[in-house]
């Protein structure tokens, strides 16, 4: 008998509760404990794989944290990556560091080429709609939205120059963070002079 991948697993649990609205928490929970009982090992991600259905299509995502499959809604996006040239363009563009906090992997950061617009918003596979950014931020950029993960950047910034008693940086980041204000942009993220 063939093993199960991780993908098929999470497909099939889903196939087997069509249209029915499933929390995350117990997707998540039965994924674990299926794939460690037919493998013997441990579903490290399971966030990953029902993320990536619902990216290509697959799933619908109802809620924060809620997913269906509806067998007459499936639409299959085709997601399309970056070639290994665009990559490279995007870096050299760049300049080999993150455009978030200008790391570089000499400073022991790796680096990613990222969608500005995500792939599954629509963003094209273009050099225009590509950024480097390092490990970190391109992790927090998936978890905020963009002008979260920007916002809570200059918040520190803002906090970091505060703590050194750097006015000129304090000043230019209570600029940026009064656009964010001015413009009612992401409102629930406070932050205090």
């Amino acid at each position: 008998m063939k093993p199960i991948t991780q993908k098929e697993l999470v497909v099939g649990y889903f196939k087997d509760n069509p249209s029915r609205e499933i929390k995350h928490a117990e997707i998540v929970d039965w994924l674990i404990a299926e794939y460690k009982k037919r493998t013997s090992e441990v579903f490290r991600d399971p966030d990953r794989q029902i993320r990536s259905l619902h990216q290509s299509g697959f799933l619908i995502k109802v809620d924060k944290g809620v997913y269906k499959y509806d067998p007459d809604s499936v639409t299959e996006t085709a997601l399309h990556d970056f070639t290994q040239q665009q990559k490279d363009a995007i870096l050299k563009r760049d300049g080999y560091r993150c455009v978030m906090c200008g790391r570089s992997e000499a400073e022991g950061v790796e680096l990613h080429v990222d969608h500005v617009k995500a792939k599954d918003k629509g963003g094209a596979a273009t050099i225009s709609n590509g950024q480097t950014l390092c490990a970190m931020h391109n992790y927090r950029k998936k978890n905020y939205k963009q002008t979260e993960a920007g916002k809570k950047m200059f918040i520190r910034l803002y906090e970091q120059a505060k703590e050194i008693g750097d006015d000129e940086v304090m000043k230019f980041c209570e600029k940026i963070l009064t656009v964010y204000e001015n413009c009612d942009v992401n409102g629930h993220i406070e932050w205090r002079k």
